[in-house]
């Protein structure tokens, strides 16, 4: 029923399409102009646009422009910047025009000064992004991609367990495997490493990030329940020469990183990005014996090659490797050590990855706006993980092809892009049995775009996908943006995700506990651990309404989302001493309320307040309940000052509501509790020597607020009592650190 209202309400707005178009015709021609030597130059990127304003375009790399535009219309102006601006009278029937610019004016010098926001909601993109600079990266230690999105309201950060220090990540009350992350938009973070793979992209690594919430573009793929977060790492031709950054804390971590790019030419450029993590005191601030975060060290190197060659095309490559260990538990376990009654409780895991990823693309410059890409990438992820007496030993192999073609039909107000990909996945899993997999999906896509003026934008997209073990399967996905007024943007997505469930590698937190996993009523048929995919259709509505209140600009955004799963694969915790994973069997979904004001409230005095609210609800063997461990209410607060003689000082306090813990209080008997709600505040001061060389110095958790008793049963960990992943809250008290980073440009 839902694919059917998809059809008409796309068959609708084509239908708009159509008749926007009904009644024009073409006009094509060229633009140039004179220089100051009076001779011929070819003006590419000059605006041509209709009188009154109803379309317009650019030219191409010849000075080439082609333009819809409606009978009625009799006049173009012409704009470049530099030039006398031109209008031109259409002659009745008139399809072709020659417009020559006058020589350049004489501009006096200008400055004109905008400071960058450290992180941007745009008015003109159809589907609403936050672009999240360096300059909000730096607000915090941002030591890991796990730990950068401290000072951003739409995403949640959690420990996974007590005993591993890996945290992950949530949007719209859903878990981070139902976030597509991506990589300059090439998978990333997924599988196997959806959970501990955060910590292997250093902060210092990233350019920017771009967040979207909901159902993204098809050209990406068919995942992404909840949305996408793409990060863009720094560039061989941008940037810094050198950049160097060490950071200490207070608990024992120290980290150091090294970016260096080198430009051969004008066209090829590489840069090598090394980072060094280590682990090396103990600490157990809530004194239950059990060292709060593990020992060990992690190795990251990425290497990227970028050519761009004659005629329009553009080629890069590049290899990252990945070599991380730990070891942690109760405060006398050793590396190596005996796990049965009697002996210490340990954890140890070892982690090694490699990947490998090319891009090359053809942009041709006869035509604007065409171009065609293609993505490729190879990932192979081991890990081999104890948890006292239980391991989990597993592989990966991922190989993924996408290739991208995209166009304009008769102007560029419809943009069309079309193009092909697959996916294969090979996993070799050992927990308590062996489980394998071999993956293959391979599909197709086309994306509509339609534009018309700066008011109304469509994007309209249908991939068709074969899952060698599930069949075949379609993704539709439709957003839409209306403008009523220059500072306002409405938007509106709905679309259909899907997602294979990796039980093992997305609950590693709960294997920090005593809880038996057990698969109910697996079907044989189903290679996938006998469970069926996750399947679910999410529908987003938000407001983005930009303001200038006593000179200073302001952005104030509301969003609703809400994600319903046709499939789930619920892992069901209501049992203390089990993890019981089976298909969904009732209903399962996701409300999500958020809403957030961005004001420059005094000259270089920035104010973030935000507020957020979840409902999750999921089916557990016939009865539906609040999703354990998410909270429904969360309040956030982030300051931002910067002083005349470059100090900055960052602020964050944000309060997050009770959640619900299954069992905890009375854990032999099962029964519920509520988590208490808690602050938890963070800061950090940062002095700009000069160009070169930035100090800082902050703290986490201020408030120095824990999660006592953390791990229940800590005394007898081996019995059937225990469990390291009820984690509602901090696991460590107050950590202070501090930092440089040194450029050189």
């Amino acid at each position: 029923m839902k694919q059917i209202k998809y059809r008409l309400l796309l068959s609708c707005l084509l239908a708009f399409v159509s008749m926007s178009a009904y009644s024009q015709r073409q006009i094509h021609g060229m633009v140039d102009g004179r220089n100051d030597k009076h001779k011929k130059v070819v003006l590419q990127g000059a605006i041509v646009e209709t009188i009154p304003h109803g379309s317009s375009t650019q030219t191409d790399a010849k000075g080439m422009f082609m333009l819809s535009v409606a009978d009625s219309i009799q006049k173009l102006v012409v704009l470049y910047t530099g030039f006398e601006t031109d209008t031109v009278i259409l002659e009745h029937g008139q399809n072709e025009l020659y417009i020559q610019l006058n020589q350049p004016l004489l501009l006096k010098e200008t400055v004109v000064r905008q400071k960058l926001k450290s992180t941007e909601i745009g008015l003109l993109s159809t589907m609403k992004t936050e672009k999240i600079g360096q300059a909000e990266l730096f607000k915090a230690a941002c030591c890991n991609l796990s730990e950068s999105f401290e000072t951003t309201p739409s995403v949640d950060v959690s420990f996974t367990d007590a005993v591993s220090g890996y945290k992950q990540i949530a949007m719209l009350g859903l878990s981070g495997s139902n976030t597509l992350i991506t990589r300059e938009n090439i998978p990333d973070i997924r599988g196997l490493a959806s959970v501990t793979g955060l910590t292997f992209t250093p902060g210092a690594w990233v350019e920017s990030m771009q967040l979207s919430k909901g159902s993204g573009s098809v050209v990406n793929g068919f995942e992404g329940l909840a949305g996408q977060i793409n990060v863009e790492l720094q560039r061989p031709f941008n940037g810094e020469k050198w950049f160097i950054n060490l950071y200490q804390n207070s608990q024992g971590r120290s980290e150091a990183n090294i970016n260096f790019r080198h430009k051969f030419t004008d066209s090829l450029a590489t840069n090598v990005l090394v980072n060094s993590a280590s682990r090396w005191t103990k600490v157990d601030q809530n004194n239950d014996g059990f060292v709060d975060q593990p020992l060990g060290n992690a190795y990251n190197i990425l290497n990227r090659w970028v050519y761009a060659a004659p005629h329009g095309w553009e080629m890069q490559g590049g290899i990252k490797a990945v070599y991380a260990n730990g070891v942690g538990g109760q405060w006398n376990y050793h590396a190596g050590g005996e796990q049965s009654t009697g002996n210490p409780w340990g954890f140890e895991i070892l982690t090694k990855r490699l990947e490998e990823w090319a891009k090359i693309a053809k942009i041709f410059t006869q035509r604007a706006g065409t171009s065609l890409g293609l993505q490729l990438s190879n990932a192979n992820h081991d890990v081999d993980a104890q948890y006292g007496a239980r391991k989990y030993i597993a592989t990966q192999n991922s190989l993924y092809s996408n290739l991208i073609f995209q166009t304009y039909i008769n102007n560029t107000n419809h943009i069309i892009k079309a193009g092909i990909s697959n996916l294969m996945d090979v996993y070799n899993e050992q927990f308590v049995q062996q489980y394998y997999r071999n993956e293959i999906v391979s599909g197709a896509f086309a994306e509509y775009s339609y534009t018309y003026l700066t008011k109304f934008n469509l994007v309209a997209g249908l991939r068709g996908d074969y899952n060698n073990l599930y069949g075949a399967f379609a993704t539709p996905r439709l957003h839409l943006r209306y403008a009523p007024f220059k500072k306002t943007a409405i938007r509106a997505s709905v679309g259909r995700g899907q997602h294979t469930a990796n039980i093992f590698s997305e609950n590693m937190g709960f294997m920090a506990s005593s809880r038996q996993f057990v698969i109910l009523s697996p079907d044989a048929s189903k290679p996938a651990y006998g469970l069926s995919p996750e399947v679910a259709w999410n529908t987003g509505l938000n407001l983005t309404q930009k303001f200038t209140l006593d000179y200073r600009d302001g952005v104030f955004s509301i969003d609703y989302y809400y994600t319903h799963f046709q499939n789930q694969v619920v892992g069901d915790l209501e049992y203390p001493q089990f993890l019981f994973f089976y298909n969904l069997t009732g209903q399962s979904f996701a409300y999500s309320f958020q809403t957030q004001l961005d004001y420059e409230l005094i000259h270089n005095l920035n104010v973030r307040l935000a507020y957020r609210y979840y409902d999750v609800k999921v089916t557990y063997q016939d009865t539906l309940s609040q999703k354990p461990l998410v909270p429904a209410h969360r309040a956030f607060i982030n300051i931002g000052y910067e002083t005349k003689n470059k100090w900055k000082l960052d602020y964050t306090l944000q309060w997050i509501s009770t959640m619900r813990t299954p069992g905890v209080t009375h854990y032999n008997h099962g029964g519920d509790n509520n988590s208490p709600s808690f602050f938890q505040m963070n800061a950090q001061i940062t002095k700009s020597i000069n160009d070169h060389f930035d100090i800082y110095v902050g703290g986490e958790n201020l408030t120095n607020y824990m999660q006592h008793d953390a791990i229940i049963g800590a005394s007898d960990p081996f019995g059937r009592s225990f469990d390291a992943s009820m984690i509602w809250g901090p696991m460590m008290g107050f950590d202070l650190y501090m930092g440089l980073r040194f450029k050189i440009k």
